[in-house]
Order: C-alpha cells, then sequence, then structure tokens
C-alpha cells in the first residue's frame, strides 16, 4: 500500500476517532438483528462534526505524532542508524543498508517511518479544519499545537530526506497529490506553520505557554536549517531551560522505542566513535548519555541481562536514559533553546559568549564539568555539534546536523558520516540522505527519479 493510498484509506476513517463499544446480548437478538449490527471500528464522519469530535481528531494527531517519534521504529531511531548513534545489531537487511548509508527505496524501515510521518500532518491538517469550523472560540492554543505538529515533521523530513519530499493531502475524501519540494522550501513551508501557531497563542495558561514555548523552539530550529542563525537565536528568546515537550508511553499504549529496539530486542546497539568520524557516545563516560554493556552490573540493574547484540555479536551497548519501556521522551526541549543562542553566538564571532552559554547549560547535569575555550574556528564547531549530540542523542536531531556540517560550515561529508570499513564487512556507502520511498512512484507527479538530488 503506497503513502498515497494510505493517506486515502486514513481520510475515510480519520475523522472516525473514538472507539465504540458494542455489547450484544445473544438472547434478545433476532439473526437479523446480528446481521445489521454497526461495525464498532467505524465510526461516520458525522459523528466529528461537533466540537467534542474535532477535539478527538485533535488528540488523533498528538498519538500519531508519539508513533512518529518515540512511540515507533521512527527517524529517530532509522536516523540515528544512518548517522552515528546507533549501529546494528540484528540481521535484517533494511537495518543494515540504513546503517551502511547503501540505502534502496525498497527500504521498508523507512517506508513505514515515512508512512507515520504523513499520517502525522495529515491527522494535524484535518484537527484544524475541524476545529476551525466546529469549534472556533475554544482554546486557541490547540490550534496552535496542531501548527506545531505541522512544522515540527516538515522540518523533520526535511533534515532527513533528500531534496523532493512530496506533500499530499486528502480533501473530501479524494486524493490530491502532491509535487516534489525542494530541501528549502521544506524548511520555508514549516517555518510558515511555525509562524502561524505563534500568532494563535495570546493567553498566559499552561497550556499556552507550553506550545508557544515549543513553537519558538521549533523556529528556531527551522531558522538554523535556514542558515539564518541570529534571527534563530532570536527566535528562542525568553524559552526556560528546563521547559520540556514530552511524549508519554506505557505498557498499556506506545513503548518507548529506543528501549524497545535497545534494551529489549537488542536490534540496536549505542554506537561509539563509528566510521572514523562517529563520536564515541558509547565510550564517553558522559552523565548526559548513561551507558552500560550488556550483561554488566549496571544493565542488569535495569533488565538486561543478555550480553549480545540480537545477532550475537559484541559490544552491545545499552542506553540507561530510558531505563524503562514507560520513560517519557523530550523531543523538544529548552536545553534546545539554549544550544540554539549559542551556535547564533559562535556564528556572530562571540566566542566567550557562545562558550559562556554553553557551560551555563552543563551546570544543570551533576558531574559535566566546564568546557575549555578552543583556540580554532573548526574547534570551536567541533565543540558545539558533540554538545548537540550529547545533549539530544536519538531524538531525530544528528541527521539535520551532519547535513548543515556540510551544507553551512564547508565540511566534506567523507569527514562528517561514518565512512571506511563497516562494522559487518564492506564499506560505508556514500549516502547522506535518506531517499523517498518507493511507494512515491505511485504519485502521477513523480517522475522515475523520485529524489531531486540526494547532495546534503
Amino acid at each position: 500500500m503506497n503513502q498515497h493510498r494510505t493517506a486515502s484509506s486514513w481520510w475515510i476513517g480519520a475523522r472516525r476517532v473514538a472507539a465504540l463499544t458494542l455489547g450484544i446480548t445473544l438472547g434478545s437478538c433476532s439473526p437479523t438483528e446480528v446481521l445489521e449490527v454497526t461495525d464498532p471500528d467505524i465510526i461516520n464522519p458525522e459523528d466529528v462534526t461537533s466540537a467534542a469530535g474535532a477535539n478527538a481528531v485533535r488528540l488523533g494527531a498528538l498519538a500519531r505524532l508519539n508513533t512518529a517519534t518515540s512511540g515507533g521504529e521512527s527517524l529517530f531511531l532509522l536516523g540515528g542508524l544512518f548517522a552515528d548513534e546507533w549501529n546494528n545489531g540484528d540481521s535484517f537487511i533494511a537495518r543494515q543498508e540504513i546503517d551502511q548509508r547503501v540505502i534502496t527505496i525498497q527500504n521498508n524501515f523507512l517506508t513505514d517511518a515515512n508512512r507515520a510521518l504523513h499520517r502525522t500532518r495529515l491527522s494535524a491538517t484535518q484537527a484544524l479544519a475541524l476545529l476551525n469550523e466546529f469549534n472556533p472560540t475554544g482554546p486557541a492554543w490547540e490550534r496552535a499545537e496542531m501548527y506545531f505538529v505541522l512544522a515540527f515533521v516538515e522540518n523533520l523530513v526535511a533534515e532527513h530526506y533528500c531534496s523532493g519530499v512530496v506533500f499530499s493531502t486528502v480533501v473530501d475524501g479524494v486524493e490530491q497529490y502532491g509535487d516534489p519540494t525542494t530541501t528549502q522550501a521544506t524548511f520555508e513551508l514549516a517555518l510558515a506553520h511555525a509562524d502561524s501557531g505563534l500568532r494563535l497563542i495570546t493567553g498566559t495558561t499552561a497550556n499556552d505557554v507550553k506550545v508557544r514555548n515549543v513553537l519558538q523552539i521549533t523556529r528556531g530550529r527551522i531558522l538554523l536549517n535556514l542558515n539564518r542563525p541570529a534571527d534563530a537565536g532570536t527566535a528562542v528568546t525568553g524559552v526556560p531551560t528546563n521547559f520540556a515537550y514530552q511524549m508519554f508511553h506505557a505498557i498499556t499504549a506506545n513503548s518507548n522505542q529506543m528501549w524497545n529496539f535497545n534494551n529489549l530486542a537488542r536490534r540496536y546497539s549505542v554506537s561509539t566513535s563509528e566510521g572514523t568520524n562517529g563520536l564515541n557516545f558509547a565510550t564517553a563516560n558522559d552523565p548526559r548519555l548513561p551507558i552500560c554493556e550488556g550483561g554488566d552490573a549496571a544493565c542488569r540493574a535495569i533488565g538486561v541481562t543478555q550480553a549480545t547484540r540480537d545477532d550475537l555479536s559484541r559490544p552491545f551497548y545499552v542506553q540507561r536514559i530510558w531505563p524503562v519501556r514507560e520513560t517519557s521522551v523530550t523531543i523538544v526541549g529548552g536545553v534546545e533553546a539554549r544550544l540554539i543562542e549559542a551556535e547564533a553566538q559562535l556564528r556572530a564571532q562571540n566566542f566567550t559568549g557562545s562558550l559562556g552559554t554553553l557551560n551555563a547549560v552543563r551546570t544543570t547535569v551533576t558531574g559535566l564539568t566546564p568546557l575549555t575555550a578552543a583556540t580554532t574556528d573548526a574547534a570551536r564547531v567541533d565543540q558545539l555539534f558533540r554538545e548537540r549530540a550529547f545533549w539530544m542523542f536519538s531524538t531525530g536531531h544528528r541527521v539535520g546536523d551532519l547535513r548543515r556540517l556540510v551544507r553551512q560550515y564547508s565540511r566534506d561529508a567523507s569527514t562528517v558520516f561514518p565512512v571506511g570499513l563497516w562494522h559487518k564487512g564492506g564499506n560505508y556507502g556514500s549516502d547522506v540522505t535518506l531517499p523517498m520511498p518507493q511507494a512515491e512512484q505511485n504519485n502521477p507527479n513523480v517522475s522515475g527519479q523520485i529524489c531531486l538530488d540526494r547532495n546534503a
């Protein structure tokens, strides 16, 4: 099933958000009544043509955001596998080609992640339309949060995928195929949605403040991607360092998938100095990224008793940021606001200010000592991006950062992405972006070549 067909099918049921409970008492039903029973999983579109129905669709969009981030095998994991955060620890070829940077357009894991992102985007779009129609005087932050969802997803897609992203939609149950969009245009679209959300926030309630903060940080992130560092620094002014916009997890709902795929299934292992250029995530002994090795005392304390990965290879490095399946994940946080400010200061040649900002954030974690001043431009950039990598491990930032190092800091891709011998044999490939899935070829607006280009 291609992405567009999935979107269309979802629209037929997208406005069917609440689950109906059906009780059938056989003694009180005739055979005809049993045959005529209403499907409990189907709600007619008319059932959401109300303020309550619009709110249900809004909540559904947030649930899809959970799946598209820390509640699914999303770009948080797959992007980290493509970069230097995670190593492949199982025998699935599709995961191996992501890790090795030799990705085919048929890759099913990336196809699923892509669908999850577009379903989230479509859900937020539909929620906005319903809220505007059926609850226009409701809390403005609810609509603003849907604009955040749009901006966040669009930015994440632009950070990871090749130029040529397609945003299709559905109008009255009919698919409306999109055209390939350049990376620049996708970032600009995300920025427009962040701006739209911020314009709606005029209140001072806790929810207003929360949504304003998450939109400010997302806007700053997008502006960095657009190579507007001064504007990015201004965008995040006033966001508290301890702010956290989180995805919640539970045994009865979506589990924390970093825990699931690393700690439980052992299909991922935290990387260390991967492919020459990778950071030493697993062996840095950094309190922001607590690590144990499978089977050691620290791992046994959180229930990880196996000493090998799923493919029986070693070493098997296990993250302890999220020690249980229910651990919440901050997908946008105030620390990122400070990191954006530090980068804006660095780009403005305010080296003392940038270092001061980085060190101020480090005081919030016990065991982190102050950074010393780097003495060259290259070393200052390395220092900043290392801080970003450890603060925001496996939250969908790393691929975007590596690509920015190529685009904005004139680094050669061979000095940024993992290179040389791949840990399971052969060499790393040359991919610096993820290709659009083969399913996009079903779009009549996409001619043969799915990506406009595969450059960083």
